[in-house]
């Protein structure tokens, strides 16, 4: 799978951020969002594959284009069987947010990208669209913190594992209302706290990279994200656990403001999960014997450097993490122009 697809997955990031990035700094967080979605398609269905989306923009009637279930590739074109052989046909799931983080692109804030997450067909949990408490940990501290723990129960073994004093360590948290008691118990116990507005899949991939100075991620996003984060925290050997949160009263969000718990509860039952207090592990959310993740810088943030424009073209950084190869690696690409007449080497 990585021999097949691993420069065309790539190619799909770049081209989602380079369309993403054209808006950034302008205000308007679904055109930039639309943009990069069109882009991730259109570069998609050049791919020699049967490619089933698994978590998208959203359900078929509310996303035109990339939503759940939709099919994409060369592959599910009508006229298929011209290009593609049956006995070698190459079919998987993908997880896409083709602009994580609309709100710090359309604002020119650091750390919005353009990500994805393959496996064979059945390997990426298929998420609904809900909010899953998430905690995310270096590799040294895998299986040893645990989401059902506290946070200060969780920042003592991560102080163990990682050799450090509690107050070296720091702690990523969404700037949400329902978090207000968790920042208080993490600031308590004496670990410091870095609060974002968006964007907690870099956060938590972020955390297996020693250097980042990002030492966990704590509390509640969206679902759908946590699957992608779970794939790169199994390819880098992290700490990646999941739970869905059903009760509004927790979640504190307005778009849930007339839910019940009992109706979540019904909802996620009519798609076959029958424990809404489970935690999943990484390797449950991507449990596909071979997992890809590619993401491309929208702005420059704590992983990777933004697209940067010059005239006639652009430049990209980009990620890609694999199962199969055991590898991490960053790709940094100028994308020329038909005039392009001057290469910037930095």
């Amino acid at each position: 799978m990585e021999s097949t697809l691993g420069l065309e997955i790539i190619e799909v990031v770049e081209q989602a951020a380079i369309a993403s990035a054209r808006l950034m700094g302008k205000g308007d967080k679904n055109e930039a969002d639309r943009v990069a979605v069109e882009a991730m398609r259109e570069r998609m269905n050049k791919i020699h594959m049967r490619g089933r989306i698994v978590i998208g923009e959203g359900e078929r009637d509310e996303a035109p284009m990339l939503y759940i279930g939709e099919e994409v590739g060369i592959c599910t074109r009508e006229d298929a069987a011209a290009f593609c052989n049956p006995d070698e046909l190459l079919e998987i799931d993908i997880a896409v947010d083709p602009c994580e983080g609309t709100n710090l692109c359309a604002y020119g804030q650091p750390g919005s990208m353009a990500v994805l997450a393959i496996s064979e067909k059945g390997g990426l949990f298929n998420a609904p669209d809900f909010y899953m408490n998430k905690l995310a940990a270096p590799p040294a501290a895998k299986g040893k913190v645990d989401i059902r723990k506290s946070a200060t129960e969780n920042l003592k073994i991560l102080s163990e594992c990682l050799d450090r004093a509690i107050d070296e360590l720091v702690v990523v948290v969404m700037k949400r209302d329902r978090h207000d008691a968790l920042i208080k118990e993490i600031r308590e116990a004496g670990a410091r706290v870095r609060l974002i507005t968006d964007g907690d899949v870099s956060a938590a991939i972020s955390c297996a990279f020693a250097g980042t100075n990002i030492h966990a991620l704590m509390g509640i996003g969206a679902a759908p994200e946590g699957v992608i984060s779970a794939a790169a925290m199994r390819a880098l050997g992290g700490h990646f656990q999941g739970q869905l949160v059903a009760d509004p009263a927790v979640v504190m969000t307005k778009e849930w403001a007339n839910k019940t718990k009992e109706e979540n509860i019904a909802r996620l039952k009519e798609m076959n999960i029958t424990d809404p207090d489970r935690v999943y592990e990484c390797e449950e959310l991507a449990s596909g014997e071979t997992v890809l993740f590619a993401a491309c810088g929208i702005t420059s943030g704590t992983l990777m450097e933004g697209v940067r424009f010059f005239k006639g073209g652009a430049r990209t950084q980009s990620l890609v993490i694999s199962t199969q190869s055991k590898t991490a690696r960053f790709v940094d690409t100028i994308h020329m122009g038909d005039n392009t007449k001057h290469l910037q080497l930095r």
